[in-house]
């Protein structure tokens, strides 16, 4: 259950040049951190999607990357109602929707029972005049003040792969402790990696659940790279 300690209001979003930008209560419109994220990627990135989709086929890429948005979709919508309600939605009769019903349910089991205060879910957050976005979820983990990511993969990540995550849990913190005068510095990605199915759908294998963290010094020096991630994208667009 949501224990209530700030007012977090709804932001309205808006598609500009086709990326996400959010319009704040003074009016301006300011782009999503995402957005910020993917206009400031590496160029070895960017070649690597490419290099993946030339690959797989243009097709397969595309079908991939739909399906794992709509897993997500789903898990994450699975954890918010566990979140609001402090109870997991029955299993679905829809079988292709279990997958993300048992990945909901392995990060509940192994993440979200280290949580002891829920403050919000989906919450919006914004640095006035530079960026938005939305977090997973905000509250009390392990006894500290955390930014809680869900995130879900078809394959394990390794620590050097999931950069983009911290500088995203980072981004969220740094808003939310401007506008609320927090003192948040750790950051909690939950990742889920989908199990496998067979032909009528049911589960083959068990979802793993994977846990990275940072805080303390290791968030400062992401809060520094997110800055600059900043400066680099206005700079681009400016």
């Amino acid at each position: 259950m949501i224990t209530v300690k700030y007012n977090y209001d709804p932001i309205d979003r808006e598609t500009i040049d086709s990326k996400r930008h959010y319009c704040l209560p003074d009016g301006s419109k300011v782009p999503s951190v995402t957005t910020i994220l993917s206009a400031t990627s590496s160029e070895g990135k960017r070649l690597a999607l490419a290099q993946w989709r030339k690959r797989v086929g243009e097709k397969k890429a595309q079908e991939i990357t739909t399906e794992a948005a709509s897993r997500g979709t789903r898990m994450h919508a699975y954890l918010e109602h566990f979140m609001l309600n402090d109870v997991m939605k029955p299993l679905p009769g829809n079988t292709f929707a279990h997958p993300s019903w048992f990945m909901a349910a392995k990060v509940i089991l192994n993440g979200l029972c280290h949580v002891d205060e829920f403050w919000g879910a989906e919450v919006p957050v914004y640095y006035s005049g530079l960026y938005a976005g939305t977090t997973d979820c905000l509250g009390i983990w392990k006894g500290r003040p955390a930014i809680i990511d869900f995130k879900q993969s078809n394959k394990l990540k390794k620590l050097e792969y999931i950069e983009d995550y911290f500088l995203q849990t980072v981004a969220y913190g740094t808003a939310h402790n401007n506008m609320h005068s927090t003192n948040i510095n750790t950051g909690v990605i939950m990742i889920c990696v989908k199990p496998e199915v067979d032909n009528m759908g049911s589960l083959t294998t068990e979802p793993v659940y994977q846990e990275f963290t940072i805080d303390g010094t290791t968030w400062n020096q992401y809060e520094e790279l997110w800055i600059k991630k900043v400066e680099e994208y206005y700079h681009q667009c400016c």
